[in-house]
């Protein structure tokens, strides 16, 4: 093979966009320097809803409780052992849903520099010892109906 230098010190990342990737993190972390969650397809593949499809877009649920597991499961393995991890995808832009990533233990949002002041004054507002344990609560729901009522006191 062809010697080409490169420097030997540059991290390498890893997206996890699919649910064997999330749920198989501990593999990856071992070879990778930092990685960054791709939401939208992690949310895809894992409802097998394709959101283009009109008649199935409907149900692209991003406070599924499978969706909200791979997402706390990999931010959780990642943190354990000091590998930074990123969310990118419509998930991190949400304000919405900022208090509930923060919750997870997220550090790192990715966005659309038009999300940033609203996402950047929900994280300023949050106090996380409140947010952890209600997040945690959160997460051993099962029922959308109930998950939906406690984002919104999450949000309150």
């Amino acid at each position: 093979g062809e010697k080409v230098s490169f420097d030997e010190k540059i991290e390498v990342g890893g997206m996890i966009e699919i649910p064997a990737a999330a749920l198989a993190v501990g593999m990856f972390m071992r070879r990778l320097d930092f990685l960054s969650i791709g939401t939208n397809d992690l949310i895809q593949y894992t409802l097998a809803i394709d959101r283009m499809d009109e008649q199935v877009a409907s149900l692209y649920d991003p406070l599924h409780p499978a969706v909200l597991m791979l997402i706390a499961h990999t931010i959780a393995s990642a943190e354990k052992i000091d590998v930074p991890v990123s969310v990118c995808g419509e998930l991190a832009g949400d304000p919405e849903l900022t208090r509930l990533l923060l919750g997870m233990g997220l550090r790192i949002f990715s966005m659309h520099p038009t999300q940033i002041l609203e996402v950047k004054s929900r994280v300023l507002k949050t106090d996380l010892t409140e947010v952890a344990p209600a997040v945690r609560k959160m997460l051993r729901l099962d029922e959308p109906a109930k998950l939906r009522e406690a984002l919104d006191k999450l949000n309150a």
